[in-house]
């Protein structure tokens, strides 16, 4: 389906991206602490919202 040049690009390229992923967030990191105190409990809102769904479908289906 794919080429071993595609494979080998799609490889490097992903590498990269997160190489400098990993450096832009390192750089914004005391930004990030300044900014976005209490994000990470918004976050388990959401996973705890998603899973209520999951669990209101599951019994509802019975």
């Amino acid at each position: 389906m794919f080429t071993s040049g595609q494979m080998l690009f799609a490889a490097i390229f992903v590498i990269i991206f997160i190489l400098i992923m990993i450096y832009v967030y390192r750089k914004d990191l005391a930004l990030h602490r300044l900014h976005y105190q209490g994000s990470f409990k918004v976050l388990i809102g959401f996973i705890i919202f998603i899973i209520m769904l999951f669990v209101i479908k599951i019994y509802l289906k019975k």
